[in-house]
């Protein structure tokens, strides 16, 4: 190791070993020279060692080999923890979401991130315990498979190694520098203990609400109908939504059964709002809906028994039992080994409406929205067209999950038959050409009317959206 310096009285630059005798004012040549410049000579060297020990600025796939033995834990009093549901990565154009204990494999930690698919590089997981005592460890970054060509991608961020179980924080960092991990953001890690006491029995998870979604009418009739199927928890991503549906927001979050985790994607992406980057473009396929999904079943993994993992206008309806609790006694039952149940979806059109308008209430007349009592219709299948699913699922069966099947999953899936379970789904057509006398009656719904109504009526009321005279 040398360093130049330049001695006025030599007249000459000249190269020192740093740590040659004559750097610590052996008389020679230039001893006087070095004598006069001890005190910066020995900030040298005090520098010197800490870039021995901390001065790691990039690292390759086997850094975890080169973390010099008396650094690869330390102590770290006080931490940044992030309080947003998306952090960006120091010094990357990457993600993180949330960070969880993963109690399937080796307790390592597993983060839920956004990563740019084509700008990889390699990063040491930071992972602390409530003693501030903390580690690092290797990093292994796993792209999802399904990414329908966006540049950004769901992604899973594994941190591995000895202590991983009792850590309480986790960070990404590209190097070791003690400066750069100082100011960087930790994540809390959830699901710390594994337990199978669930709070909830049933808990929907809705991906995304974005571009100022105003439907109020269909959302409260949905979410009056999964609370009498039997559903305790509704969990909502929410980028923008409108005015009305916002107050119908905060009546069901009060009520308790409405979950609201801000998703702010659009202030860091452009989120595409379709699911083909072909023609939709933008930076992440629906707002981050994959993303949305997966941390849903995380963040739910040991809180519930079991997920519905559909969309804000679906809902997955037993046609056979009066409720999901019934129905999944029954499937599951029959079906022990099996942790995903597919569901098919079916379309109502909202363009097609019942005859009589028996539910076409006067005052709903005000209330923005479809209002699904009054389609009827159903689609027929499509012949050579694939009629894609939605799922109900046991979390703790499942690793990762697109939006139609799971990617990974431990178990079995099942295809749960069209008469026993369908998706009520109520929206533009995809068959327009049809005529009613060519589309299936469907009332399933009209099975409900009787608590329904009420219902509706009281949550739009307690919304501020509804007065009601007597």
């Amino acid at each position: 190791m040398y360093r130049f310096s330049c001695c006025p009285e030599a007249k000459r630059t000249h190269v020192i070993p740093v740590f040659s005798k004559m750097a610590f004012n052996k008389r020679g040549q230039y001893g006087d020279c070095v004598k006069r410049n001890r005190a910066k000579l020995l900030a040298l060297i005090v520098l010197f060692v800490i870039i021995h020990h901390f001065g790691f600025p990039e690292f390759n796939t086997e850094y975890e080999d080169s973390l010099p033995a008396m650094y690869s834990s330390f102590k770290m009093n006080k931490s940044i923890v992030s309080l947003s549901s998306i952090t960006p990565i120091k010094n990357s154009e990457h993600f993180i979401v949330s960070a969880f204990i993963e109690h399937r494999i080796n307790k390592d930690i597993r983060i839920i991130s956004i990563i740019k698919r084509q700008s990889l590089q390699p990063y040491l997981c930071i992972f602390c315990n409530n003693a501030h005592d903390c580690k690092f460890a290797k990093a292994e970054i796993e792209i999802h498979s399904d990414n329908f060509g966006f540049p950004f991608g769901a992604s899973d961020v594994m941190c591995q190694g000895d202590g991983t179980e009792n850590a309480n924080q986790v960070a990404l960092s590209i190097n070791t520098d003690i400066s750069h991990i100082y100011t960087t953001q930790f994540l809390p890690i959830k699901n710390r203990v594994e337990k199978y006491s669930f709070k909830y029995s049933f808990t929907v998870c809705i991906s995304n609400l974005f571009g100022k979604y105003n439907n109020v009418l269909q959302f409260v009739q949905s979410m009056e109908l999964y609370k009498l199927l039997g559903v305790q928890h509704v969990v909502i991503y929410n980028t923008s939504c409108g005015p009305d549906l916002e107050k119908l927001l905060q009546h069901y979050k009060r009520e308790g059964i409405l979950e609201i985790v801000p998703w702010p994607i659009d202030q860091f992406l452009n989120p595409s709002p379709g699911w083909n980057f072909t023609v939709h473009g933008g930076d992440l396929h629906y707002y981050g809906q994959l993303v949305t999904l997966n941390e849903c079943i995380y963040r739910h993994m040991y809180q519930t028994e079991y997920i519905l993992l559909n969309d804000i206008d679906e809902i997955i309806m037993p046609y056979k039992h009066i409720n999901l609790q019934l129905l999944m006694e029954d499937l599951q039952s029959n079906n022990k080994d099996v942790g995903v149940f597919r569901i098919e979806n079916h379309i109502f059109p909202k363009t097609k409406f019942e005859d009589n308008h028996r539910f076409r209430r006067p005052e709903w007349g005000n209330i923005p929205g479809i209002n699904i009592m009054e389609h009827i219709y159903r689609e027929p299948d499509r012949k050579n067209i694939y009629n894609p699913t939605k799922m109900i699922i046991n979390p703790r069966m499942v690793m990762q999950t697109s939006v139609h099947s799971t990617l990974k999953h431990s178990g079995n899936v099942y295809l749960v038959p069209f008469d026993v379970c369908r998706i009520v789904h109520v929206r533009s057509p995809l068959q327009s050409h049809l005529s009613k006398n060519e589309c299936f009656v469907d009332t399933r719904v009209w099975d409900f009317k009787d608590k329904l109504l009420p219902n509706v009526d009281r949550a739009l009321q307690s919304s501020g959206l509804l007065q009601i005279l007597d």
